[in-house]
């Protein structure tokens, strides 16, 4: 009777009736996960359900993954085509000069150089430039300022509640989310063609420059990871929203706070290696599962 009764349990979640939320270090009967040791995680597979959630839910700083919603808010505001570079935009005085400020992530842009969106976005999102977010903040709405309300305004309408974007780059230790919170995020921003192929690179460059820029996401191409961000901080630790892409199904994972209090570059490793950990297993496990069926 007992095994019966765990059986119908896991095919009601299987079957998206189901999201029931686990508590630290747990996960939805049937799905072992190695959640994180500290900070907090969430999983959800599409077509599934939740597979849990971990940790402390209060809302912490999340770095650069805050530019995940920076490329939603301007791709709703000014939607691509996939092949569609989008409107040339100048790059300003700030921009430039923000390309070297130390202890931030940049990529290197020109005063007066016309670069079209697409490729801002790519180097926004692959290398995690912040002079490029907050650039296309003051293309967009004319200030940082008033961006960030642009953000805040959809991170309500996406039911966020636990969350408050101060600046569209997350360098600002101010800006804060939950594990849950951000899901909701990813969900749909990788409905947006082009964000998904902007995500899924493993590399971009400045226009006419030779230099690649590599994805801060190494785990892409992995467990079948194609997206999307990483971020990380002193404050902040290491955090990470990743997608992956296993027998026809979106898995959707954030990682929030690991290693806090250590070099942004030792916390971003520790976020990575979590993520490895967890991507490893939502692969094994619905590979192995015979109550996932294939492109159902």
């Amino acid at each position: 009777m007992r095994r019966s009764l765990m059986f119908l349990l896991l095919a009601s979640v299987l079957a998206g009736c189901g999201s029931a939320p686990s508590v630290f270090g747990a996960a939805v009967p049937g799905v072992p996960l190695p959640w994180p040791a500290e900070g907090q995680a969430a999983v959800e597979v599409e077509g599934v359900g939740s597979l849990g959630v971990s940790g402390d839910p209060r809302p912490v700083p999340i770095a650069s993954v805050a530019k995940v919603m920076t490329a939603y808010v301007i791709l709703r505001r000014h939607p691509l085509r996939p092949g569609d570079d989008g409107p040339a935009i100048t790059v300003d005085h700030t921009a430039a000069d923000e390309s070297y400020a130390p202890q931030e992530s940049t990529v290197p842009v020109r005063e007066g150089a016309r670069i079209r969106l697409r490729p801002l976005l790519e180097l926004m999102m692959v290398p995690s430039g912040n002079n490029v977010a907050r650039l296309l903040a003051r293309w967009d709405a004319g200030s940082q300022p008033r961006f960030v309300a642009r953000m805040n305004a959809a991170a309500h309408r996406l039911g966020m509640d636990d969350t408050r974007y101060t600046g569209a780059s997350g360098n600002e230790d101010s800006t804060v989310s939950t594990a849950t919170d951000q899901l909701k995020l990813a969900a749909r921003a990788m409905r947006d063609p082009v964000f998904r192929q902007v995500v899924a690179q493993a590399d971009t460059a400045v226009p006419g420059e030779a230099r690649r820029l590599p994805n801060t996401n190494t785990l892409l191409n992995r467990h079948g990871v194609i997206g999307i961000k990483t971020g990380s901080g002193t404050a902040a630790g290491g955090n990470l929203m990743w997608a992956s892409h296993v027998r026809s199904r979106l898995v959707l994972g954030v990682i929030l706070g690991q290693a806090t209090g250590v070099t942004p570059a030792a916390a971003k490793a520790a976020a990575l290696e979590a993520g490895e950990k967890m991507s490893a297993a939502v692969e094994q496990w619905l590979q192995e599962s015979p109550l996932v069926s294939r492109g159902a």
